[in-house]
């Protein structure tokens, strides 16, 4: 995709102002990947509101919100579906995390995921991020 980039930054800035109506911070991540299963990919992620490291009532002694992110996109980039689903238990290095979501377009997978908040607002905000990418296709 040639305007990954441009792209990414647009659902990027969704994703953060959807994460800071909610009242939440985290990590947001958005991928992109060509063929017709994940060999590679382009991403970009962004801080929301503070740190990749989130500290919060969950995580009082705080959380490595980007390397959740990247897990969540991790088992979606392997399983070609959303984050969490439970279409096979967690391997090492995946959690099992809901709140990354992915769609098959014509020539790849987009892929986007939020960390920081509870399951169910990462979702909310992941779902922004990847309206924004979907409509690139």
């Amino acid at each position: 995709m040639k305007n990954f980039d441009k792209l990414a930054d647009k659902a990027l800035v969704v994703m953060k102002q959807r994460a800071e109506k909610i009242g939440i911070v985290g990590v947001a991540v958005v991928a992109w990947s060509e063929g017709k299963r994940v060999d590679s990919w382009s991403s970009k992620m962004l801080a929301v509101g503070g740190p990749i490291v989130c500290i919060s009532d969950i995580n009082p002694q705080g959380a490595n919100c980007l390397g959740i992110a990247y897990t969540k996109a991790a088992e979606m980039a392997d399983t070609l579906k959303n984050s969490g689903g439970g279409v096979r238990p967690p391997i090492k290095g995946e959690y099992g995390f809901h709140g990354g979501v992915m769609k098959k377009v014509k020539g790849g997978f987009l892929f986007a995921a939020f960390s920081g908040g509870p399951s169910a607002e990462d979702l909310k905000v992941s779902r922004a991020g990847l309206a924004v990418l979907a409509k690139g296709f």
